[in-house]
């Protein structure tokens, strides 16, 4: 192997190991939506890259005005596909993670950062709510490579690569304004520092993201998509209850499983400080693009993906003056205090990793079993029609039952932001049925949502009081994880 790849060789290797101890500390997957994920990207493969999609047929995500917004993902995910869907699924996020914690050190290696590979590293310790996010079968690993990928090219001004990047995050993941929110970030940094307004990085950006949008397999649902998706979670991520990833952490939680990320960037600007001279570029860059993400944490928590990451870029190129490796240190002839730098940077990481995995391997341990709802998909599948639909009393279900059964059509999945946008009114009325605030349902689900079969978890107490006490919904299934019921025509 030529040297140039052996140090990124390596990493790989650590990286993969690393989030491979984390994953396979439980043979259960961490999160509901890797379920849906690896499924539609099995169905890809088995059926065509664009499969029809009847499964959620009263969302906007029915089959007329279906976008599948994690497209790219999907094919990412397709070699993946082969055997165990499960195990497929969780050796994807391993291999997808430390790609992404590759890009962060192709940054830093490209900007001559000293001790480079040490600095990429301490992502394995930096946050360990952050590789919990980076253990799930979703997009948000890749996304986080795509935009190091895109930060490095934005300082190195090569801007057609950023063009293509561009139009191939918009076919990735529907985060796709991130990259034109650094790139934005990176001409305000310019006027700050330089007095100059600097254009060219946003418009081939911008005709990366166009083309992306236009030139899609998708169009134009991907814009209509696109449009009513982002927009909610804009105005008011909380309007609807769209799962914990759309609401902040407490304090508490945030010192407890970010805390490192949290020092890292106040040691940065410590380091400026420190250092008594004037910001650099870059070093602007990362400060302006880690306080973006640190806003964003601070509305919702899923953003946690990002914060950590770039809290960590901004320290290193906030300290790499002090670092003897390939630079004189501005702060001691010494060469004693010099190398002092690096052994405090190999604590910390050190540190940071002894805390993280462990903490991770814990949380992601507590993840619900793999074959939650499988015998109940089971029975659906082997005594319904084909298509018929079924209501769910939980739109978070429907990965799940996705996973195991194609057979059947479904309420609400993956957001139930889908449903009501879809029908404000049906919405109302399907919380309010899952709630148990409608007496004897049983005629509404038939007649307004044209369900002959309820799939409910053992949680919904109020809901099986309101079913046991209706005549007309009978109960066929029941385990310890889920009943279902036949609802019988008025």
């Amino acid at each position: 192997m030529p040297k140039r790849f052996l140090i990124p060789a390596l990493l790989f290797i650590l990286f993969f190991m690393g989030m491979a101890i984390v994953q396979f500390a439980t043979p259960n997957m961490p999160d509901n939506d890797g379920y849906y994920h690896i499924k539609l990207a099995w169905l890809m493969r088995t059926e065509s890259l664009k499969p029809d999609f009847p499964w959620l047929p009263l969302s906007i995500l029915n089959e007329g005005e279906f976008y599948d917004h994690h497209f790219l993902f999907h094919v990412a995910l397709i070699p993946f596909t082969f055997g165990d869907l499960r195990v497929g699924a969780k050796w994807a996020a391993v291999a997808f993670s430390a790609l992404a914690f590759l890009s962060v050190w192709y940054l830093f290696h490209r900007q001559k950062i000293p001790a480079s590979w040490l600095w990429a590293l301490a992502l394995l310790g930096i946050s360990d709510a952050f590789l919990y996010r980076m253990s799930v079968t979703r997009a948000q690993s890749l996304s986080l490579a795509v935009l190091a990928l895109g930060l490095a090219w934005v300082l190195e001004g090569k801007y057609k690569h950023l063009a293509v990047l561009s139009f191939l995050y918009v076919w990735m993941y529907d985060a796709f304004p991130l990259i034109l929110a650094i790139v934005g970030l990176h001409m305000l940094a310019v006027l700050i520092m330089e007095r100059r307004l600097e254009l060219r990085l946003l418009v081939w950006t911008g005709i990366g993201v166009v083309a992306g949008l236009i030139i899609n397999p998708y169009f134009p649902n991907n814009l209509i998509f696109t449009y009513h998706h982002l927009l909610p979670k804009l105005l008011d991520p909380t309007s609807v209850s769209v799962g914990n990833e759309w609401y902040p952490y407490d304090t508490d939680q945030l010192l407890g499983n970010s805390l490192p990320a949290l020092i890292a960037f106040v040691s940065g600007t410590f380091a400026l400080g420190m250092a008594g001279r004037k910001m650099d570029l870059r070093t602007t860059l990362s400060f302006l693009i880690t306080l973006l993400f640190g806003l964003m944490l601070f509305k919702a928590r899923r953003f946690v993906e990002y914060f950590p990451p770039f809290a960590l870029i901004f320290s290193a190129f906030a300290w790499a003056p002090f670092f003897p490796v390939g630079r004189k240190t501005v702060v001691a002839d010494s060469k004693l205090l010099a190398n002092l730098h690096i052994i405090l940077l190999v604590l910390a990481v050190s540190a940071g990793i002894i805390k993280s995995i462990p903490e991770t391997q814990g949380s992601i341990s507590n993840s619900k079993p793999y074959d939650l709802y499988a015998g109940a998909s089971a029975w659906l599948v082997q005594n319904t029609p084909s298509g018929e639909r079924v209501f769910q009393t939980d739109w978070d279900d429907f990965p799940r039952l996705f996973f195991y059964n194609t057979h059947n059509t479904y309420l609400a999945g993956l957001d139930p932001t889908y449903l009501q946008l879809y029908d404000r009114d049906l919405y109302d009325v399907w919380v309010d049925i899952t709630q148990g605030k409608v007496e004897k349902p049983s005629q509404i689900i038939w007649e307004r949502f044209s369900a002959r079969y309820v799939h409910t978890d053992l949680n919904h107490g109020n809901f099986l009081r309101e079913a046991a006490d209706d005549p007309n919904m009978i109960e066929v299934y029941r385990d310890d994880q889920a009943v279902i019921f036949e609802v019988l025509e008025p």
